[in-house]
């Protein structure tokens, strides 16, 4: 083959074109992966957020009782 020749270009172009798509395709996969992962921490970390803004507002309240209980001692 020839490097003039149209055909063995051609040839040349699809071989790298097919190449890229082969790269895309891993591209693709390696993301999509990494998304599905990024979804389950995410999941996660908000579950964990929900049970610390539990735990806060229980130990808030713990706290305005003990400060109520205090003020009415001192009054009392």
């Amino acid at each position: 083959m020839n490097a003039n020749d149209p055909n063995s270009t051609t040839e040349l172009d699809l071989k790298r074109l097919e190449s890229q798509v082969d790269q895309l395709i891993q591209t693709v996969e390696r993301l999509r992966q990494e998304n599905s992962s990024l979804r389950g921490k995410q999941q996660e970390l908000m579950s964990e957020r929900a049970e610390l803004i539990e735990k806060t507002e229980l130990a808030r309240s713990r706290v305005e009782a003990m400060i109520s209980r205090l003020r009415a001692i001192e009054t009392g």
